[in-house]
């Protein structure tokens, strides 16, 4: 993909809302190289970090809404047959991985939004149950901004962090290596987080 190469590597307000924008549908475009190489040359001094941030949480809005109208109106077999075709398996998307989104989503509820934007795998495929489950709009927008914006919060510290010890050409390098610390600690504060909400649940069950 030329096309995505040139827009990496020419990252400004407008390549960062877009390729945020495609990484929340099924477009596989990988956020650690969005936002982290944006907020590293806010670091010095080209972009503006919370900017860089605001722009990539709309653009994850504005996906994260197309997925969402897709569930809403096309349904679960229309979803599963474009997984299952040639073109859903180009985006590197299928069945199973749908499927898997919608179980995250029925087994934690509404939440699911907010921490399933956080969970690799889940987070650019939450949206569509969230959709199918004609989950309200408005309320889905806030839990996708709150859990993308923490999401692009913490890419953009990855990527501050970075300028003062690493040259960029082996920015990408260190970002992914960081980044899979990053992943195994999101997951497991996830998974503390849906204990801790599972637990209070059944507390206040059996107190009544």
């Amino acid at each position: 993909m030329n096309w995505l190469s040139s827009l990496l590597g020419n990252l400004n307000y407008g390549t960062i809302w877009f390729l945020m924008l495609l990484e929340s549908t099924v477009i596989p475009v990988p956020s650690e190289l969005v936002v982290s190489p944006a907020a590293y040359h806010a670091a010095g001094g080209n972009l503006d970090i919370f900017l860089v941030i605001l722009f990539a949480t709309i653009g994850a809005d504005c996906g994260a809404t197309i997925n969402y109208v897709a569930g809403y109106y096309l349904g679960r077999p229309i979803i599963y047959r474009f997984a299952n075709s040639k073109w859903g398996h180009a985006c590197l998307l299928n069945q199973k991985k749908v499927e898997k989104s919608e179980k995250y989503f029925y087994d934690h509820g509404m939440v699911a939004t907010i921490t399933g934007r956080l969970i690799p795998g889940i987070r650019h495929l939450i949206s569509i149950p969230a959709g199918l489950a004609k989950m309200n709009y408005w309320k889905f927008l806030l839990y996708t901004t709150l859990g993308a914006g923490v999401w692009n919060c913490i890419l953009a510290a990855l990527g501050w962090y970075l300028h003062s010890f690493v040259d960029e050409d082996h920015l990408v390098e260190k970002i992914n290596e960081y980044g899979e610390y990053i992943k195994i600690f999101i997951v497991g504060l996830v998974a503390v987080a849906v204990l801790y909400f599972v637990v209070k649940y059944f507390m206040k069950r059996n107190a009544r």
